[in-house]
């Protein structure tokens, strides 16, 4: 029944892996575009216009600024059910700004860089979306949409994208991220909160009146000592992590304005819920023991992930089927010197590039988060990875890498599953019903999904003027 089911879905989709095979060249333009874009989150103008252009031009409706993000846009093609979705992201990492090459060399000196590989996301998306547009319009029933997720990196924007509702009629989901394996996300993450205090005291000469001066920069280290004394008597699971924004201008003056941001994360929302409290308490007390006020501002609240088992095996054997990515010896020479200068001891494992590991069931947990985690809570969902780097994310060396051929190879692999993966539940609407019976023997049939920020506006102000900073 399974090989029947993969062949039939293979037959099926030939124009739509015809139509990747094809245009392999378009989408390593569009990608390595998006690298040297390098946006920051919310500010991804061109980014954003660089993929709706391609999605107009291959007869997709466009629905611009949606959930008050003047980034974020649905794409459209088709009719009717069912409803497949794929999610694109294109903002940048601040301070990783890197050119293609095997050494650190930055682009703009300080500047945002992919090294969380969201060139090759945005692209893995929209190619996999005009490919299943294209067997759609060949006289097939339903509708195929990409989302344009913008701010993933901090700002959740998908979270505020999902409160406003855009996803109530989306059948099932599938996303891609770039990774150092082949295979489908089996990690439930965490659920995370970011949150900003900002204390207001008053100024003062700090040599000659200090006594009459109410440093917010105290309450500042105020809280981050109650928080850290916390962190004996908090779930192990908990994750604390937080930076100073503003501390004050000179040591010399009594700063009447501190800032501190904070990540909050547990992979039961829960407990991050009661967690957020105990925080929320601890900058009360910070701004009472100094004399100074303090306001918070939401800047980010996601969801652990949802994975659906069911869709996440049918997505394996197609990654099964498309196979691993395969590098050239000039591609393979590239990550052998790009490995050596990342301080990486040994010979490159270039069998994490063409095996697909085995499917694994879900395990709780994994450290990061991803608003992704938000469409999870209201959508079957599963997450296709690829093998870019064998080095981690976040760092100059993947920067590097994403934006090479070797990115492109990697991310039309997850193009084609998604394809194959989408094709065979539009011709198999069984194996839907399969998969949103999961869904809703985890969610009930009557879950009305909390955002976890409420109704917080999204924190576009907050990453606009940082970007401005890293900018000066």
């Amino acid at each position: 029944m399974i090989k029947t089911l993969i062949a039939s879905a293979l037959l099926v989709s030939n124009v739509g892996l015809d139509w990747l095979n094809s245009n392999f060249d378009t989408y390593d333009k569009i990608q390595k575009r998006l690298y040297e874009y390098a946006e920051p989150g919310y500010m991804e103008l061109k980014s954003a216009e660089l993929l709706i252009r391609h999605l107009e031009e291959n007869g997709f409706k466009v629905e611009r600024g949606v959930a008050g993000i003047p980034t974020a846009f649905v794409a459209s093609f088709g009719s009717g059910k069912p409803v497949m979705a794929v999610l694109a992201e294109y903002d940048a990492l601040p301070g990783l700004s890197q050119d293609t090459t095997p050494e650190n060399r930055p682009l703009v000196e300080g500047g945002y860089g992919h090294a969380c590989g969201h060139n090759l996301i945005g692209t893995t998306a929209l190619s996999a979306a005009v490919a299943v547009s294209k067997w759609l319009a060949e006289g097939h029933e339903g509708t195929i949409r990409l989302y344009g997720c913008p701010a993933e990196e901090g700002g959740g924007g998908k979270t505020y994208m999902v409160r406003e509702g855009l996803f109530k009629d989306v059948d099932c989901c599938i996303s891609y991220h770039p990774s150092r394996r082949n295979d489908i996300l089996d990690k439930t993450q965490s659920a995370k909160i970011g949150i900003i205090f900002d204390f207001e005291g008053k100024t003062s000469h700090a040599g000659a009146t200090p006594y009459e001066g109410r440093s917010a920069l105290d309450a500042v280290e105020a809280l981050n000592f109650m928080m850290n004394l916390n962190r004996e008597h908090i779930h192990p699971d908990c994750r604390m992590h937080y930076v100073i924004t503003n501390g004050g201008e000179a040591p010399n003056i009594v700063p009447d304005k501190a800032q501190v941001y904070y990540y909050l994360r547990h992979p039961n929302p829960e407990v991050l819920k009661d967690l957020l409290k105990r925080t929320l308490a601890a900058a009360e007390g910070a701004a009472m023991g100094t004399g100074t006020t303090v306001k918070h501002s939401f800047v980010s609240g996601t969801y652990h992930i949802l994975r659906n088992n069911h869709l996440a095996y049918m997505a394996h054997r197609n990654l099964e089927r498309v196979g691993g990515v395969m590098l050239s010896e000039e591609e393979k020479a590239y990550v052998r010197e790009l490995h050596r200068n990342a301080g990486q001891s040994g010979d490159v494992n270039f069998s994490q590039y063409e095996k697909i590991l085995p499917h694994k069931e879900v395990t709780v947990g994994g450290g990061g988060s991803d608003d992704t985690g938000d469409v999870s809570q209201v959508v079957p969902l599963c997450r296709v990875q690829t093998c870019v780097s064998p080095m981690t994310s976040h760092t100059w060396h993947f920067a590097s890498i994403s934006g090479t051929s070797i990115g492109t190879k990697a991310m039309m692999n997850a193009a084609k599953t998604i394809c194959l993966t989408f094709i065979e539940l539009y011709k198999n609407p069984k194996e839907l019903k399969k998969i949103r019976q999961e869904w809703e023997s985890v969610q009930g049939k009557d879950y009305k999904h909390e955002c976890l920020v409420g109704n917080a506006p999204p924190a576009l102000e907050f990453f606009y003027n940082k970007a401005k900073k890293s900018q000066k």
